[in-house]
């Protein structure tokens, strides 16, 4: 067997199987390829429905704005279904055409409000470095093990409590993002992705000088935010979850394996069906993250194809609250633990 067909369970505290490099490239290989016709059918039935809901959210600013905020809830949640194509576009699994990819990105990104090329970027370094304790900062939740916790300073373990406390993660950190923090580009993105930056940004801005005008500003600033609002809080949520949960996968350095990061580091978040409608088939994510090049309308069917992922323990909607509570990395356990955990294992007495 080759090197590159040696995989180990360094790190946990139990061992699991793992499928060689060589087993699960064939295991995606059939479902790596971008339908046009799915892909198109995908955009006609998640765009088409987006524009109607805000036509029928215009009509209903006739008769009382009340009307017209359950619908805006309604766009917030076919947004996070945009978003699945704009990541896809991003990971060009999308279409089969570069070009195609790039154009569908942009102008979803631009619904979205976040820009196609930075995205990208920010996003292949996360796929690249998940999972691995030496190589956090781009692209993920600040996550910091039981140790750093204890030898962290007073005011760095409050900024932590305060980064990781559900109400400003859920609720003003997504807002945050996507209206704000999106808008900038980071001081290591490359030139055109500063670039996309500011033509999202124009664009931005554009659709909502039109909309504002069509709606009335303060109209549609309302119901703009109540839709961004209720994307953001559902996208950060996902994605939250699929890497916050306590049988997870981290590792340092050379015993980082990629194979191990994406099946255990990546929940199979098992979705009720009109849940993976809206979300893209994202619960799939320990597939996407073994091979990013499935397009989403794949990766269930992926899934239940290949025998490799039957080890996977699905991780399901109410279960799932519980990573709620979990805030540090044990690696003495290899767990994901709550403070409180954390707090009784540093005063249990040595030896126990």
């Amino acid at each position: 067997m080759s090197p590159e067909d040696t995989h180990t369970n360094a790190g946990r505290a139990s061992s699991r199987p793992l499928p060689t490099t060589s087993e699960w490239k064939q295991a995606v290989a059939n479902f790596q390829h971008a339908s046009s016709w799915r892909a198109t059918w995908q955009i006609l039935n998640t765009f088409v429905p987006y524009a109607l809901v805000w036509y029928l959210m215009y009509l209903s600013l006739g008769v009382s704005i009340w009307l017209a905020l359950p619908l805006a809830v309604l766009a917030g949640a076919l947004l996070v279904r945009v978003f699945i194509i704009f990541h896809d576009c991003g990971h060009d699994s999308f279409f089969r055409s570069r070009l195609a990819n790039n154009i569908t990105g942009f102008c979803a990104g631009v619904l979205v409000f976040t820009p196609y090329h930075h995205w990208r970027w920010e996003h292949a370094v996360h796929h690249a470095t998940a999972g691995d304790l030496n190589r956090r900062g781009i692209g993920d939740i600040w996550t910091m093990t039981v140790q750093e916790y204890t030898e962290a300073s007073r005011g760095k373990r409050f900024a932590y409590r305060l980064a990781r406390n559900p109400f400003l993660l859920f609720v003003v950190a997504p807002v945050y993002l996507f209206l704000f923090r999106e808008r900038f580009p980071v001081k290591q993105a490359g030139a055109r992705e500063k670039r996309s930056v500011w033509w999202v940004n124009l664009a931005i801005a554009g659709m909502v000088l039109l909309m504002g005008w069509a709606f009335g500003f303060v109209p549609y600033l309302i119901l703009m935010l109540t839709a961004i609002s209720v994307a953001g809080i559902s996208g950060v949520w996902l994605f939250y979850v699929q890497h916050q949960f306590e049988d997870a996968y981290w590792a340092r350095g050379e015993d980082w394996d990629y194979t191990a990061a994406a099946l255990w580091g990546s929940s199979y978040y098992k979705l009720p069906a009109v849940l993976r409608w809206f979300s893209g088939n994202i619960g799939y994510h320990h597939v996407h993250h073994l091979s990013p090049r499935i397009p989403n309308y794949n990766l269930g069917r992926c899934h239940e194809s290949a025998e490799i992922f039957r080890e996977v323990k699905p991780l399901r909607l109410l279960p799932s609250l519980r990573s709620l509570w979990l805030h540090l990395w044990d690696e003495q356990s290899c767990r994901l633990v709550s403070f409180a955990e954390a707090r009784r294992s540093r005063r249990a007495p040595q030896g126990r």
